[in-house]
């Protein structure tokens, strides 16, 4: 099925001693177009022109990249601890957008469409916010016994990392799943599109 939301989720870390205000992440959006003058013609076009992730084409998706600056302390008795990180968290969504002009009855069914996908993608950037706010939680004050020059550390500090992005992905697949199905809002939204 072409109109598959997709999320691409990329592990990684982050604490909890600082505040949530401390940093805020960027979102933007970028499009991609379609073209048609009817509703049907542009959910075609969709299919035709959608990002491809894997073997089909997404009506949208929601990508980020996560990037951390931490600080690792050796301590006195031979353990490392994370003492900071902060993340800079960019959130993008990617979404269709009409090519040329369309009569008004197309434009209002269009409106309706692109807010309710849209939200739909803001459910995603909401889902990563929380794993980054959940990587904060666990990160800041994890230390390492027996690792003087902090080089083991990431390795344990990673089996949480890959916990909490799995959880995340597993949250985005359920979410998916039902928004796309029969009577989902996804599939509402695509019946509305296309039937008018």
């Amino acid at each position: 099925m072409f109109f598959r939301s997709a999320l691409i989720a990329i592990s990684v870390l982050f604490p909890a001693s600082l505040s949530h205000a401390a940093w805020k992440p960027v979102e933007r959006e970028k499009t991609y177009a379609v073209y048609g003058k009817t509703g049907a013609e542009l959910y075609e076009s969709i299919g035709e022109n959608g990002p491809k992730l894997g073997p089909t084409r997404a009506i949208a998706y929601t990508d980020f990249k996560l990037t951390w600056r931490r600080d690792y302390r050796p301590q006195a008795d031979g353990s490392c601890k994370l003492v900071s990180a902060t993340p800079k968290l960019i959130i993008t969504y990617k979404l269709p957008k009409p090519a040329s002009r369309l009569s008004a009855a197309t434009k209002r069914r269009w409106a309706m469409f692109i807010d309710g996908i849209r939200t739909h993608e803001k459910v995603h950037g909401e889902q990563i916010i929380d794993m980054v706010r959940k990587i904060e939680a666990v990160s800041i004050g994890f230390s390492h016994a027996d690792d003087p020059k902090c080089k083991k550390i990431y390795g344990e500090l990673k089996k949480h990392l890959s916990r909490l992005s799995l959880e995340q992905r597993a949250k985005s697949r359920d979410f998916d799943r039902d928004e796309m199905s029969n009577g989902g809002n996804v599939h509402q939204l695509i019946l509305e599109l296309v039937n008018g």
